[in-house]
């Protein structure tokens, strides 16, 4: 049997988290947007989020874990993520694959509303087109995006880029932000159960 070495698919992960660790303002930041989306939730306003691939799975395990629960039972909060099959082969076949998140984000998205979209490469021409359709509908957005940011650098009220080399590492960091921000929301909102 061959024998295949794994431990440097953990230590490469343990890297990039510890690069990232090192990094205060990305705390500062991630507090930050914690209220803000506190915030939002208490003014009646809701999340989009929307990826593809594996970042597609991110967001629907982004918005489940506030619609259902997270560390402890609580109130449910309004996620949508953008990755009903109906709607992606519909709007993919009569509009084109481009399209696929801004229609969502034009049926969905209202002013005051955020939309977080997911990106390793940054360059996704769908990503793209649900940002600029968000900042069309005065959204507040949120991206966390791989490797250099791609085109979608510096587009978003508030951003993490992570220099991984890889998608699975990238994403891995992505979801470890994401839970972060459902912990720290839910640490303003229900106290309680903290």
């Amino acid at each position: 049997m061959l024998e295949i070495d794994l431990k440097n698919a953990f230590l490469d992960a343990q890297q990039l988290l510890n690069d990232f660790c090192n990094q205060t303002h990305h705390f500062q930041l991630m507090g930050q947007l914690c209220y803000k989306l506190a915030e939002a939730f208490q003014q009646n306003h809701k999340i989009l989020i929307c990826g593809n691939g594996g970042s597609n799975c991110d967001a629907a395990h982004f918005a489940e874990e506030f619609t259902g629960q997270f560390r402890a039972f609580r109130k449910a909060l309004p996620v949508i993520a953008l990755s009903d099959s109906s709607h992606i082969t519909c709007v993919g076949n009569d509009f084109g694959f481009d399209q696929i998140f801004s229609r969502g984000v034009e049926a969905y998205g209202t002013k005051g509303d955020w939309l977080i979209v997911l990106s390793t490469s940054g360059n996704s021409n769908n990503i793209v087109k649900a940002l600029e359709k968000a900042k069309e509908q005065k959204m507040h957005t949120i991206a966390l995006l791989g490797k250099d940011g791609g085109k979608l650098k510096g587009k978003s009220d508030y951003e993490w880029v992570i220099p991984g080399k890889t998608s699975d590492r990238i994403q891995e960091l992505h979801m470890l932000i994401l839970h972060a921000i459902i912990e720290g929301v839910e640490r303003i909102l229900f106290p309680e159960n903290y």
